[in-house]
């Protein structure tokens, strides 16, 4: 997978700005995507697809990253949806959504599963309605997964149907990642069959091995750390390119002590953040290969990898800007990485209510207690 990125990050480069802005991404950058496979990285292989370990994972969705920011955020989002449910939904559901996954026959799903609809039963399934947002890649899906809550059953439960049954709301209209077009979406008495449902806290797969044990807060963790890697990597690379063309010029900063200084401990705080992700994933990766679920501290630390890798990289990021000058604040590919680091951090998995939760887990100040999607509820 390495290679073929290699391959098509020239196409991923040279169409950057055309895909911020149409708002999405380009047929060009599309096809290419679609000539590497990488939407199958996390289908099961008993389905023909190539379901990555976590490690596999973010090395793969840091590379596409670190070529344009929206690109990596996009294709994160769309396999880890399809991936899951491909993991989740039983034989009827698959054979439906996943006919022939090697010859390219199957769904592509986007959508999210933090902000939570409702639903009520019916014969055979379920009535949806509802408003989210976030449907990052959705120019890309056929399908929509989307979360709800059964009051009757008190379930949370993600579903999955086409997506003609929901209405697009085109409202993304922000600072960064526009090329994601993570817009919102309504759906109002939707049905969905009972089969096409799996709880939002499973960590029990009925199709693929040890990646799915998971579930899909940690999931997600993956494929975020991978997002935050390439763009801080991306970032260091831009700010090393321009300081090359400054230096020896008159009264330039970048030949001060202080700049060398600022860069190295940018580059210290990237490579101790990527160590100690890859680490975790490391750890978890053992745990998971032993048939073992991820034990509390783990998922605790999973979670507070995730938030010191993001935030990390923001500081990177801040490094970058402050030594880039006014370069940083005209058009380019160095203002447009910027903007989509600081819009990525704002997801709710690197949020500071979940930054708490870990602190009180680690520091002893829950005990007992274990986690629920983003929440650490008593045993």
């Amino acid at each position: 997978m390495a290679r073929k990125i290699d391959e098509i990050a020239p196409v991923l480069r040279a169409e950057a700005e055309n895909c911020e802005e149409q708002g999405a991404l380009t047929d060009d950058v599309v096809r290419a995507l679609e000539s590497t496979g990488v939407l199958r990285i996390g289908i099961p292989s008993e389905l023909g697809g190539y379901e990555f370990s976590p490690s596999q994972v973010v090395r793969t969705i840091e590379q596409l990253s670190y070529h344009d920011a929206s690109v990596g955020w996009t294709v994160m989002a769309v396999q880890f949806v399809t991936g899951c449910t491909a993991g989740y939904l039983g034989a009827e559901a698959v054979a439906d959504l996943y006919p022939d996954v090697t010859a390219g026959r199957h769904a592509v799903i986007a959508g999210q599963g933090t902000r939570l609809g409702t639903a009520v039963r019916a014969d055979g399934g379920y009535r949806i309605s509802g408003r989210w947002g976030f449907a990052s890649g959705i120019p890309l899906a056929t399908h929509i997964h989307t979360a709800a809550f059964c009051a009757e059953t008190g379930e949370s439960l993600v579903f999955t149907f086409p997506k003609e049954l929901a209405t697009l709301v085109d409202n993304w209209d922000v600072l960064g990642l526009r090329a994601t077009h993570s817009i919102d979406y309504v759906c109002e008495d939707v049905f969905v069959p009972a089969t096409h449902a799996f709880a939002a806290t499973t960590m029990e797969n009925v199709h693929g091995g040890a990646l799915y044990r998971l579930g899909l807060v940690n999931l997600a963790a993956v494929v975020h750390s991978g997002w935050a890697l390439g763009v801080g990597r991306r970032l260091l690379d831009e700010l090393k390119a321009l300081v090359a063309a400054k230096t020896g010029t008159h009264n330039a900063a970048v030949d001060t002590g202080w700049f060398h200084a600022a860069y190295a401990r940018a580059e210290a705080r990237f490579r101790a953040a990527r160590a100690w992700a890859m680490e975790v994933w490391a750890d978890n990766e053992a745990t998971l290969d032993r048939g073992e679920h991820l034990s509390t501290e783990q998922e605790t630390l999973t979670r507070l990898m995730l938030g010191n890798t993001t935030w990390s990289v923001h500081d990177v990021g801040d490094t970058v800007h402050r030594w880039a000058a006014t370069t940083a604040i005209r058009r380019g590919d160095l203002q447009r990485y910027l903007r989509d680091l600081d819009t990525g951090t704002q997801h709710i998995t690197s949020g500071p209510v979940v930054l708490q939760k870990c602190g009180a887990s680690l520091a002893g100040l829950a005990p007992g207690a274990h986690w629920h999607f983003l929440d650490l509820v008593p045993d």
